[in-house]
């Protein structure tokens, strides 16, 4: 059945049937704000080189894994005193906040997936829109959607922040050290400095927008107004102050005060200004929501349920991929491994027109559960995945359109937002048997380019769709006051279904990619049996229902060409991922770090 969705009144949904056709995201040759669909958007963090000698990382005891070196070791310091998998993830992220500002901090969001040796949980501290947000607030007066950067840079793009009581909540219920501990590391690395490092510096160097931007000017740039060198040491004393007032009074020094106050002015007085407010702070909420699971051969995968696409996207894909082997000996992802780290054609055809199918019922369908009705069983199940995977042939389908899951379904125009996130990943194991996949976000490099406090603010407000609705059907992800913009973090937690025993955790920044990167690295582990770091290391590839895409320079000119001969529209462009994966081996715990960024894992 289709339902129309006619409006939303004091939080009812007023419905009427309708056979209106569905349409996706992409079924035309233009996106509003965004050209050609085959012109997507690039990487939105650049690469910093690729560090080819890396090595799998291994330990007894626990483990942890960050996007930085510094961040790293403040997890390693936490589990080493004994902490939880949560203590780990609070410092590493305070730190991130310092290290890796472009990228994530306490000014954003997180997605928690969290095993506490019993049971999975998923903490959602994802940012919520202002209580004065417009649902046509990224619009131009003619109607038409703004210009991405004309959204994203000043106060109009702000969220409310949720990181910091999405970890409070985890940390109530699982922490091992006192709260205070857990932000030493990075309160001594705001006063005393750290070195700017080679990723940081590339960042600062291709962002056009922090000379325009006064407080993170001061903060990054020379008096000359060039970028901090490499090795400059770099110091914060207003995070300092910011973070040590979070350790010595919870996180209610961050939501209520003065804290609270200067983010509401830096916010309310930019030339591009939002709407934020004191109420909207304090009043913020992380919520813990149940996570969304399904079988993968002799696997059993859990993952983010909305406002994030990433669990249910990744459980469809799959869930595909698994219907296309019980169909088919033939296309058995474990009989086609890669040959010296490069995929086999076959396994990039058959991922790239799986993602497709998930990429498609994700732009219509997947939005903030708690404004639109998510129909999650329906799109996960074993029946309809079989469905789909009919549709997947020997040559490629191009653009595949939405599918229609059992149960209600609403009739939605397709989300066009743009497909841009700045982010990072996190994970650790700890002594009692305990793990955390988190994934943690400002959205775009260097978030809305607003400092307050020592931290930049997200723009998570740009993921929502520009385009509230078209043709009379309302856009799932469109822009209401209090909801949280759907996105695409997939942090990942696989478990062996027979005993039970959690496998791996997974997860990696890349905006829209995320889906793309965490199932080929699932694929890579379970099927292709490569270690944490070859998994990580494998070309990335995949479909976001545009071209399939390649990881430029990494790919062999054969495996192109042998796509193009099975129809495949083939864009080589760079896919900056950030994967962090821990697994569990016969030495106890084994963990690598993405290459193409700065990241590291410890373990003892």
């Amino acid at each position: 059945m289709i339902i129309t969705l006619r409006a939303k009144k004091n939080n009812v949904y007023v419905i009427g049937l309708s056979a209106l056709a569905l349409w996706i995201g992409g079924c035309s040759s233009e996106k509003p704000g965004l050209g050609k669909t085959s012109e997507l958007p690039p990487a939105p963090e650049i690469a910093s080189g690729y560090r080819a000698d890396m090595v799998p990382v291994h330990a007894t005891r626990h483990m942890a894994a960050a996007a930085n070196p510094l961040a790293t070791a403040a997890g390693q310091q936490m589990l080493r005193k004994g902490g939880s998998a949560i203590d780990a993830a609070i410092a590493m992220q305070a730190v991130l906040t310092l290290v890796e500002p472009q990228a994530s901090g306490i000014g954003g969001g997180a997605f928690i997936m969290y095993w506490d040796g019993h049971k999975v949980q998923a903490f959602d501290g994802r940012e919520t829109a202002p209580a004065g947000a417009d649902k046509r607030m990224f619009l131009d007066a003619a109607g038409k959607p703004v210009a991405f950067t004309d959204a994203q840079i000043g106060g109009l793009s702000v969220g409310v922040p949720g990181v910091l009581r999405a970890l409070q909540m985890a940390h109530e219920q699982h922490g091992k050290l006192p709260w205070n501990e857990l932000f030493e590391p990075a309160i001594r690395l705001a006063s005393e400095g750290f070195p700017v490092s080679a990723r940081l510096h590339s960042q600062i160097v291709a962002d056009k927008f922090i000379a325009q931007s006064p407080a993170l000017a001061k903060y990054l740039l020379t008096e000359q107004g060039q970028p901090l060198p490499v090795g400059t040491v770099l110091k914060n004393p207003q995070l300092a102050r910011t973070l040590q007032a979070i350790a010595d009074r919870g996180v209610e020094a961050f939501y209520q005060g003065a804290i609270a106050q200067a983010m509401v002015e830096q916010v309310n007085s930019h030339p591009n200004p939002g709407s934020l407010s004191l109420a909207d702070i304090s009043g913020y909420r992380a919520k813990e929501r149940h996570p969304v699971c399904g079988d993968y051969k002799q696997w059993r995968v859990c993952g983010m349920p909305p406002p994030s696409s990433g669990g249910v996207a990744v459980l469809q894909t799959l869930g595909i991929l698994d219907a296309l082997q019980r169909r088919s000996a033939a296309l058995d992802l474990a009989t086609m491994p890669p040959v010296g780290l490069q995929p086999s054609a076959t396994a990039v055809h058959l991922m790239a027109e799986a993602e497709r199918l998930a990429y498609a019922d994700r732009a219509l369908y997947l939005a903030d559960s708690d404004f639109v009705p998510v129909n999650v069983k329906g799109l996960t199940d074993k029946n309809y995945l079989q469905s789909r995977a009919t549709l997947i042939g020997d040559k490629s389908m191009g653009r595949a359109d939405a599918g229609t899951p059992p149960g209600i379904n609403l009739a939605l125009a397709p989300d066009r937002s743009p497909l841009r996130i700045s982010t990072s990943q996190i994970a650790a194991v700890d002594d009692q048997g305990g793990a955390i996949s988190m994934t943690t976000s400002v959205e775009s490099a260097f978030g809305s380019h607003v400092m307050s406090n020592g931290f930049i603010l997200n723009n998570q407000l740009t993921d929502f769709s520009f385009i509230p609705d078209e043709n009379g059907q309302p856009v799932a992800n469109r822009i209401e006051p209090g909801k949280r913009p759907r996105s695409s973090m997939a942090p990942t937690l696989v478990f062996d279904r027979k005993s039970g025993e959690l496998v791996a955790t997974v997860g990696s920044p890349g905006g829209s990619q995320i889906i793309e990167y965490v199932n080929k690295a699932v694929v890579g582990l379970l099927d292709w049996k490569l270690n944490p770091q070859d998994a990580i290391g494998l070309p990335n590839f995949g479909s976001r229902n545009v071209a399939t895409e390649v990881e430029a320079g990494r790919v062999s000119p054969a495996l192109v060409q042998a796509l193009k001969d099975r129809g495949h529209e083939v864009s080589a462009i760079e896919m900056t991922s950030g994967t962090q994966i821990i697994i569990r081996d016969e030495t106890g715990w084994a963990a690598g770090a993405d290459p193409r960024r700065e990241g590291t894992a410890l373990g003892d």
